[in-house]
């Protein structure tokens, strides 16, 4: 129950909470709100904040899924019978992450074909791959090897010595004197799902005219999983010339997820005390999250590259976390306080699915209690009081569909 209940927390701040921490900062501006605020929000690049757990936590979920379902699959059917539930479910979750994405509702290039859920879909396939075909003490090895393989990678493979952002790219035509190549940047749009972009041909030529090499860049655009992205990646790239979710980074997302099978191989064993199951996580949590933040000194912590320091990072914060839901909900057997988080939890797909097609539950929340309310809300009660009711609303109503859900046990099964 405890691993339904740490994927439902998770899932709330997916779906809107964070709006709620936004909405008591404008409600009563101080310290400790701002602070909160901008834990709610990713870093811009280097460094972690608390939104920066949020993906990486479900990734270290999933692990931790996998090795029940698949454990459940082969005892009952082999491992023929687990490896076809493994591709089946992979395959639809990327298609299911397609069609979140926007699918073929805009013409190419104006598709995405990476994103989180697709990292999802292709971290869950490799992980449950290897779960199948290896023992506990070679996945060790095969995580600790796809880390140190993509730290070698961006460190000491050439690339290109171009910083590929809107700003950088129009600086260096402005040097050039070439103002009329500089102005096509200076567009708010994603020049990459533009078809024929004048601004995107641009870009490449001034890619492939770079012939200075450079290594050990960790910057952003300035990077060889990013380069990678600009170079083969097809479709809408979210961050214009790359994409955090994109080719090359998705080697340690798979070492995110395997982080979360070990997890699952310990909950599982019923040979350790689950007292000991606590100090384990917990332990073993705290000395991750101490080796990623040493090994950010050279390799620094980074989400959207997924930096091998920000997997040890992130894997250690959601091992201490599910250490501590464990105690607390599987231990102490104290449930009743998270019982909303299990109905989010056990129907996770679901709730993310539907906050994308109505845009969020804060747009049906804004029918009830949007315009003249929230304004009237605003002026009698206190500056940025609507936008807290509306944000209350909003995540009444995921709460009330999950609990719907549950109550019928309809569950979204891939």
């Amino acid at each position: 129950m405890s691993v339904d209940a740490l994927r439902g927390f998770d899932m709330f701040w997916i779906i809107g909470a964070d709006s709620l921490v936004y909405a008591l900062n404008r409600l009563s501006r101080s310290k400790p709100t701002e602070f909160l605020a901008g834990q709610l929000d990713h870093a811009d690049w280097e460094g972690f904040h608390f939104y920066d757990l949020i993906f990486p936590l479900f990734l270290f979920i999933v692990g931790v899924s996998l090795v029940f379902s698949l454990s459940k699959a082969i005892d009952n059917g082999g491992r023929s019978d687990a490896l076809k539930r493994l591709l089946r479910r992979g395959v639809l979750l990327f298609v299911v992450a397609l069609f979140y994405s926007g699918g073929f509702s805009s013409p190419w290039p104006d598709i995405r074909l990476m994103g989180v859920l697709n990292r999802i879909a292709l971290a869950y396939s490799f992980a449950g791959l290897l779960f199948c075909f290896f023992k506990p003490r070679a996945l060790v090895g095969i995580c600790a090897s796809l880390l140190i393989t993509y730290w070698a990678l961006m460190t000491f493979v050439p690339i290109r010595d171009i910083q590929l952002t809107k700003s950088n790219l129009a600086g260096l035509c402005e040097k050039a004197g070439d103002t009329q190549t500089a102005a096509l940047f200076s567009t708010d749009a994603n020049i990459s799902a533009v078809k024929d972009s004048p601004a995107w041909t641009a870009a490449e030529g001034m890619f492939y005219a770079t012939t200075n090499r450079v290594t050990g860049k960790f910057g952003k655009g300035y990077n060889l999983s990013d380069h990678l992205d600009f170079q083969y990646l097809p479709g809408k790239k979210y961050d214009t010339f790359f994409d955090p979710e994109g080719f090359l980074s998705t080697i340690p997302a798979v070492a995110t997820c395997l982080l979360g099978v070990f997890a699952g191989l310990l909950l599982r064993n019923p040979r350790v005390p689950d007292t000991r199951k606590v100090l384990l996580l917990v332990g073993c949590g705290i000395a991750a999250a101490v080796l990623g933040w040493a090994w950010s000194l050279e390799f620094p912590v980074v989400k959207k590259i997924w930096t091998s320091s920000y997997v040890l990072v992130a894997g250690g914060y959601s091992a201490m976390l599910l250490g501590l839901f464990f105690l607390v909900v599987d231990v102490w057997r104290a449930r009743a306080w998270c019982q909303p988080f299990v109905w989010m939890g056990m129907n996770s797909i679901t709730v993310y699915l539907a906050a994308n097609l109505i845009r969020g539950f804060r747009t049906p929340a804004l029918r009830l209690v949007g315009g003249d309310v929230r304004t009237f809300l605003d002026a009698h009660l206190a500056k940025g009081a609507g936008d807290m009711v509306v944000s209350i609303v909003g995540l009444v109503l995921a709460f009330w569909f999950v609990n719907f859900l549950y109550r019928r046990k309809v569950f979204l099964r891939l």
